[in-house]
This record gives structure tokens, C-alpha cells and sequence, in this order.
């Protein structure tokens, strides 16, 4: 797909406009040139240590969350190259534990991005340094807000899908944010 010149694409049901600005292709309008998910994806690899560990030599879900915060941060960065906060984590799935001793993988991309926020998802996975196995530990999405210097929201760049799998995680990240959309106007009700 070109994304150099003006066109409209479908994207699984939705449309992505692209306009031409000063040269350059801004996809939805808002001025701001498209970047690839590809350019967001990040992998941190850490050992565990005794002190990140319970008193049964697996890693600390506080530990697991605090690396997944990072990780994330680190990709909604490398999208919006702007400051960016957490604003939310929307579910963390511990599926298989992590040992003393092994590697903690995190993988993290931007799967979607709204206006000023992107949601980034997360896959956490144990490394055997011995035999190579590895095992998906843990899932979670994140969202961030990108903010200017003095801490106010500000427009992200708009989200470029080059694969099946990015527009895959992009509905379905959609799907996640009508939820969370949801269950705010549910809690503000109760107040």
C-alpha cells in the first residue's frame, strides 16, 4: 500500500483519510503525518532475581505490572514522540508463572490510536535461558495520553497498519475502548 500519495483506504471496516499536506500524507486530518505500527514495537528482556520474586521463587505480579508499564510507555513513545502518562490499564491476565532465574520478555506496540490517547498492548513471556523454552505469562493493553511539556493532552499521530495482525489488534482495540467508555458512563451515573 502507498501511503505517499492522497487516497482513501478501507481498513476492515473502517475508512482512513489520507490528505495531502505540505508534501506529506496525513491520514484522518489532524495535520499529523501516519506512523507504522511497526516503528512502536519494543522488546525489554530482564532476569529475574531473588528480589523480585514471592516466597515462592516466582516473579511479583507488582513487578510483572510495574515491567508492562515501562515496556508499554516506551512503544507509546516511540509512536507519539511526545511525553505521554498512563491513563489506564485495562486487564492483565497471569497465565503461567515466572521462575528465579529466567528471563521476562516483554513485547509491546501501539494497537490503536483514538485522539490524544493510544492504547498499547502488551504480551509478557518466560525464557528458560538454559533450553530456550519459552511460555506467554502474562497479557495486558495500557492506554496513554500524549501530552505537551506543561502536561496537557495533545493530538497523537494517527496509526498506519501495514499486516493483517495490526488491523486485527486495531478493531479489537475499538472493541475495548467502547467498553471502557461504558463502564465510565456507568460510574459517573452512581456518583
Amino acid at each position: 500500500m502507498d501511503f505517499r500519495s492522497p487516497a482513501s483506504i478501507r481498513v476492515e471496516g473502517a475508512w482512513l483519510v489520507l490528505q495531502k499536506k505540505n508534501g506529506k500524507t496525513a491520514p484522518n486530518g489532524n495535520g499529523l503525518r501516519g506512523r507504522p505500527v511497526s516503528l512502536s514495537k519494543t522488546e525489554m528482556v530482564e532476569v529475574v532475581l531473588p528480589q523480585d520474586a514471592n516466597v515462592l521463587g516466582n516473579v511479583l505480579g507488582g513487578r510483572v505490572m510495574h515491567l508492562v508499564d515501562i515496556s508499554a510507555a516506551v512503544a507509546a513513545l516511540r509512536h507519539a514522540r511526545s511525553h505521554v502518562v498512563t491513563a489506564s490499564v485495562d486487564h492483565v491476565d497471569f497465565r503461567n508463572p515466572i521462575r528465579v532465574g529466567e528471563l521476562i520478555l516483554l513485547q509491546s506496540s501501539v494497537n490503536r490510536v483514538f485522539n490524544t490517547s493510544l492504547e498499547v498492548g502488551v504480551k509478557v513471556l518466560s525464557e528458560n535461558p538454559l533450553t530456550g523454552e519459552r511460555k506467554h505469562t502474562t497479557s495486558a493493553y495500557v492506554t496513554f495520553v500524549s501530552v505537551d511539556a506543561e502536561g496537557r493532552p495533545h493530538a497523537a499521530p494517527p496509526l498506519i497498519l501495514e499486516t493483517a495482525e495490526d488491523r486485527r489488534r486495531w478493531r479489537d482495540a475499538g472493541v475495548r475502548r467502547e467498553l471502557r467508555v461504558a463502564h465510565e458512563k456507568r460510574l459517573s451515573k452512581k456518583k
